[in-house]
């Protein structure tokens, strides 16, 4: 501290550097060019909305797959966060595009993503651009769905390790230019832990961390017996699911590995939280009640949603 420098002026500065040691990066020097940064797929752009005023407090960050989830997740988390009540009306953001759908509660925003790889790649190009427009900093994002499991009973939680491709091998192919580049899957082993700490005191439900298998398809991709085409035996596809409970992989589903790609390219402490809704050593059809499968979906929410307002109170 220099002379003069008063210990609340020392601890502005330190604040200072911490925000910007813990901003949104892009990795993209172009960005800084463009006199307007339209993001299409979100109907928002940075000539018609000020990105600081709507999402400059953002801290946490979920995202899924489907609109109508997202939405029940908003006003999940606003009646925990005491934002607001169940019954109130939270605008889509995106309401100009039929894309994605954002929903916004005090710091924390919902988004969908569609399904597989392409789809949520496309969002959070724009969701990390959004956050880097808006100077947003110290922000969490947590991607909550569904997933197939391997020798978990359904309705089991599981928080992802690191994202593993159909042959095992923790990364992430990104054809640029026409060359193969491979990125890292891995995902923040302390946000993981602290995700699992709340899961044993809410202790409602089974959750374990491990592994996930992110997959191009829903059926061959996934050593299903039930698509269109099958052109392997079922004896070959227990022999392929039980390889990868082997290798650690405890879940299926289509969109960790862009997703923790993303982030580490980023910056950005990611997650990814999704309840089974069968074992898929079993079988390959979900037949499960829908008032099963609904009360399954909202482990993931509750999780996260305790992880939330455990870490908005330290703040």
């Amino acid at each position: 501290m220099t002379p003069g420098d008063t210990p609340e002026k020392k601890k502005k500065m330190e604040d200072n550097v911490l925000a910007e040691e813990t901003s949104i990066y892009v990795h993209n020097p172009y960005l800084e060019k463009m006199k307007e940064d339209i993001l299409y797929h979100f109907a928002l752009g940075t000539g018609t909305h000020d990105f600081q005023a709507l999402f400059g407090d953002i801290k946490f960050v979920c995202v899924g797959g489907s609109p109508s989830r997202m939405k029940t997740f908003i006003r999940y988390i606003a009646e925990e966060l005491e934002t607001g009540s169940p019954n109130c009306d939270y605008p889509n953001i995106c309401a100009g595009t039929d894309r994605y759908a954002m929903y916004k509660a005090g710091p924390v925003l919902s988004v969908s993503h569609g399904m597989g790889i392409p789809s949520i790649a496309i969002m959070l190009h724009e969701l990390i651009k959004l956050l880097h427009h808006s100077k947003c900093s110290d922000v969490t994002i947590v991607r909550i769905g569904t997933s197939g499991g391997i020798g978990l009973a359904p309705g089991s939680v599981v928080i992802t390790k690191q994202s593993v491709d159909a042959t095992f091998k923790p990364q992430f192919e990104q054809v640029v230019l026409g060359k193969s580049v491979f990125r890292n899957t891995d995902l923040d082993d302390k946000l993981a832990e602290d995700l699992l700490k709340c899961a044993k005191e809410l202790d409602e439900f089974n959750t374990v961390i491990g592994n996930t298998m992110c997959t191009l398809d829903f059926y061959e991709g996934q050593a299903r017996l039930d698509g269109a085409i099958c052109s392997y035996t079922e004896e070959e596809k227990l022999q392929y699911l039980q390889a990868a409970h082997k290798a650690g992989v405890r879940n299926i589903e289509m969109e960790s590995s862009v997703f923790a790609a993303m982030c580490n390219v980023s910056g950005i402490r990611g997650a990814v939280v999704c309840v089974t809704l069968l074992d898929r050593l079993e079988g390959d059809q979900i037949s499960t009640p829908h008032d099963v499968l609904s009360e399954y979906q909202k482990r993931p929410q509750k999780l996260v949603g305790h992880l939330i307002k455990k870490q908005l109170k330290k703040k």
